[in-house]
């Protein structure tokens, strides 16, 4: 018994591992350089700007990233003048991107906020632009400290991707789940969990050889 679920749960796995990877890497490719823009943003003297972007993060924190796929993909259709309805990968990538965003947009500006505010005005007594100040010296120690917050939410993210399954997406679990069914059989869940702390088991190690990397900040 155990040999037939192993003999359909594995292609079925390496398959849906490309939906999951690749929801995983899509959100954070884009999410991490928005977030950083959007922290300035938040920072923005502007008041407008700032609560604007404000209110943004509120509901993108304040709501569950289930709910935010589910209205994306079903709701944007029944919203009066925009009656769009987005396909099943887009609204699983602008729920996600959108969610992290907003994630890593405070946490960055936790760390931009940690740093002296000495810094800027000896960059701005060399006669170094504002630009050049923040990317050459302000984010490299920024990333140094909010690495760690950076990481668990990379983690999160790992295990956040199985919410595709909702919308029908073939995500590992969705495997898991399909081979379940027809076998009557608990240990799928079983396998597809340790496929998740097999991604999570390297994810810590690259993010511990980051991290080693900044060490020269402290």
């Amino acid at each position: 018994m155990e040999s037939k679920i192993l003999e359909m749960f594995v292609p079925m796995t390496l398959k849906g591992l490309k939906i999951t990877l690749g929801v995983f890497l899509v959100t954070l490719i884009a999410s991490l350089p928005l977030s950083i823009i959007v922290a300035r943003l938040r920072m923005s003297k502007n008041k407008i700007i700032s609560f604007i972007i404000g209110i943004y993060i509120y509901i993108m924190r304040g709501t569950p990233l289930l709910l935010q796929l589910m209205f994306i993909f079903f709701g944007f259709y029944y919203v009066p003048y925009i009656g769009y309805a987005f396909s099943r990968t887009q609204a699983i990538f602008i729920a996600f991107i959108l969610n992290y965003t907003a994630y890593f947009a405070e946490i960055f500006r936790g760390g931009i906020n940690s740093i002296d505010t000495g810094q800027y005005e000896a960059a701005e007594v060399l006669g170094l632009s504002k630009v050049h100040t923040f990317i050459k010296i302000i984010l490299p120690q920024v990333l140094k400290n909010v690495l760690p917050s950076i990481g668990n939410e990379v983690i999160t993210l790992v295990k956040d991707t199985s919410l595709v399954y909702i919308l029908g997406a073939g995500d590992i679990l969705k495997a898991a789940k399909s081979v379940s069914n027809k076998y009557s059989a608990f240990s799928p869940y079983i396998y597809v969990g340790l496929v998740y702390l097999a991604i999570t088991a390297v994810l810590t190690k690259l993010l511990a050889k980051i991290e080693s990397k900044y060490d020269y900040y402290r």
